[in-house]
């Protein structure tokens, strides 16, 4: 997967610049709601950004150096402070490149394992400090639920993954061949079951209890 970050004063023309390009299908634009931010504020968060992508390592980041912008202390620190609004809102829309893998198990594995089971298909993951993680080897349905034309997220991730080559088909199911992150329980469980799912209670420990339960506990 590749990523492009960039900034500009007007979406609707950037856009329509870049159609033509074929190396990107999805776009996420961020604003602010004030229209308090100046040319440096936006270079600073272009570049912060950049670097973050970078850092992670999800996508492959197509920009060359990132721009960035030299600003006063206090302006550094309201620049941060969106920043980590940005850090928190992708995910919930369902974009997690900026997002670091968190690949390691909790100090007893087993006990913090949870597992998902629909159809026959079987799951497994833990819970990061990022969201959940869904391990290798794990399975998911193969067709998309229907009631996901309405909104559609899970099938668009299903897709990306599928073009990442996190998901391939296996006769009958989807098989994870690499970890995957996700930004909650839910999402991991709607990739699993091809569509929207409670992952609060999708997700169970070997005892069956639920994850609910687990934290209501």
């Amino acid at each position: 997967m590749s990523l492009y970050i960039g900034e500009a004063e007007n979406i609707k023309e950037r856009v329509r610049v870049h159609l033509e390009k074929d190396f990107w299908n999805q776009i996420v634009y961020i604003i602010s709601k004030d229209e308090n931010l100046t040319k440096s504020h936006i270079r600073y968060l272009e570049g912060r950004l950049i670097d973050q992508a970078r850092k992670v390592g999800r996508a492959h980041v197509i920009n060359g150096q990132g721009s960035g912008a030299r600003l006063p202390e206090s302006d550094r620190e309201d620049m941060e402070v969106f920043l980590e609004k940005i850090y928190q809102l992708l995910p919930v829309l369902g974009v997690e490149l900026l997002v670091p893998s968190t690949g390691k198990a909790e100090t007893d594995p087993e006990k913090k394992m949870l597992y998902c089971e629909i159809k026959g298909i079987k799951a497994r993951g833990h819970l990061t400090p990022n969201g959940f993680l869904v391990l290798k080897g794990s399975q998911a349905v193969l067709m998309d639920r229907a009631s996901s034309e309405k909104s559609p997220w899970p099938l668009n991730k299903r897709q990306r993954l599928k073009e990442d080559g996190v998901l391939t088909c296996e006769g009958d199911y989807l098989l994870f061949i690499r970890d995957e992150e996700f930004s909650s329980p839910s999402a991991a469980d709607a990739v699993v079951h091809g569509g929207h799912a409670n992952g609060l209670t999708a997700w169970k420990n070997k005892n069956g209890k639920t994850l609910k339960e687990i934290e209501s506990a």
